[in-house]
C-alpha cells in the first residue's frame, strides 16, 4: 500500500530585522527638542550622538538604554505632554528664527515657558489662536489632515461680497492649480467699504483664506483665528498664554498619562511687551 504524499512544509517566516525602540527623530520630537523634520536636519548636520557616536542618518532606532546627546547636552527624559493656548498678535512670524531678522513669537513668549513648538502656523499679518505644545507627537497628530478639526476665523475683507461671490468657496475652489476643500463661509456684516466674514476650514494650506478671497475679487485686511477644534480664543488678551489642564489634553487628544506638573487649573501668563507696530485698533 502506497503512502500518501507528504504535505509540503510551510514556508519559513522571513526574519524580522527591525531593531527594538523608536526612530531617533521621533524620540527627539517627543522630548520637545524639535519637530521630526527639524530633528532629522539636526541629525544630518551632525549635532546628535548615540552612545558617544555622531550619527548622520535618522534611520536609526534607539531605546531607553541608549545615551543620546544633542549639541553635547544629554537628552533628558520627556515631560508629560502639555499644551498651551496663545493669542498671537499680528506682526510676528511663527518660526524659531527668521532669515529677514523679523521678530518671532518665540521672542515674545513668557520666559518661564518650557521649550515649545507650534501646531501649524499663522502668517505675519494674521492673529488669534495658536496652539503650543512641548510634545512633537501632539504637534504631528493635530497637523495631519486626517485629524479633521475645524478651524474658524474672523475675516475682514475690502469689498462687498455677495452670496453668489462666496459660492465657489463653499463648493471648493482651485487657485493657481491648487485645490482648496469647501469652506464654511458666513457673511456677518457690511461695514462701509469692508465686510466681516466667519470662515471655517479643516485644512491649512499656505495662506489659503487670503489666496481664495483674492481669487473671487476680495482683499483680506484682517484675519483672526478664533478657534482650533474644541479650543477657543474667547476673551484672551493679545499676547496672553493659557496652559490647558492635563485632563483636557487627555480627553481631547485621547492621550495616556498627559498630566501637567503644574496645578490643575489653567494658568494664565502675562504677555511680554508687543511692538507698537503690531497693535491695531479693533473695529
Amino acid at each position: 500500500m502506497k503512502k500518501p504524499p507528504a504535505r509540503p512544509s510551510a514556508p519559513a517566516k522571513a526574519p524580522t530585522d527591525t531593531p527594538p525602540g523608536d526612530r531617533i527623530a521621533k524620540v527627539l520630537s517627543r522630548a520637545g527638542i524639535a519637530s521630526r523634520r527639524e530633528a532629522e536636519r539636526m541629525i544630518e548636520d551632525g549635532r546628535v550622538t548615540v552612545n558617544g557616536e555622531t550619527i548622520a542618518s535618522p534611520a536609526r532606532n534607539v531605546t531607553d538604554k541608549d545615551r543620546i546627546t544633542v549639541d553635547g547636552k544629554p537628552l533628558e527624559a520627556p515631560e508629560a505632554p502639555r499644551m498651551w493656548l496663545y493669542h498671537k498678535p499680528a506682526g510676528l512670524v511663527t518660526t524659531t528664527k527668521d532669515e529677514q531678522g523679523r521678530e518671532t513669537i518665540f521672542d515674545k513668549l513668557p520666559e518661564d515657558l518650557p521649550r515649545v513648538m507650534t501646531v501649524g502656523r499663522l502668517d505675519l499679518n494674521s492673529e488669534g489662536l495658536l496652539l503650543l505644545t512641548n510634545d512633537g507627537g501632539i504637534k504631528r497628530k493635530l497637523e495631519l489632515p486626517s485629524t479633521g478639526w475645524l478651524r474658524r476665523y474672523r475675516v475682514r475683507v475690502n469689498g462687498k461680497p455677495t452670496e453668489e461671490m462666496l459660492k465657489p468657496l463653499r463648493d471648493g475652489i482651485t487657485v493657481d492649480g491648487q485645490r482648496f476643500q469647501p469652506m464654511q463661509v458666513e457673511l456677518d456684516r457690511q461695514q462701509g467699504s469692508n465686510a466681516w466674514l466667519t470662515v471655517g476650514l479643516r485644512e491649512g494650506k499656505n495662506r489659503e483664506i487670503r489666496r481664495a478671497m483674492t481669487d473671487i475679487g476680495l482683499t483680506v485686511n484682517r484675519l483672526i483665528r478664533i478657534s482650533y477644534g474644541p479650543f477657543q480664543l474667547g476673551q484672551m488678551k493679545v499676547g496672553e498664554v493659557v496652559e490647558l489642564r492635563g485632563r483636557i489634553v487627555r480627553d481631547q487628544l485621547g492621550l495616556e498619562g498627559a498630566k501637567t506638573t503644574r496645578p490643575e487649573p489653567s494658568r494664565r501668563r502675562k504677555p511680554r511687551p508687543i511692538p507698537d507696530k503690531s497693535r491695531r485698533k479693533r473695529d
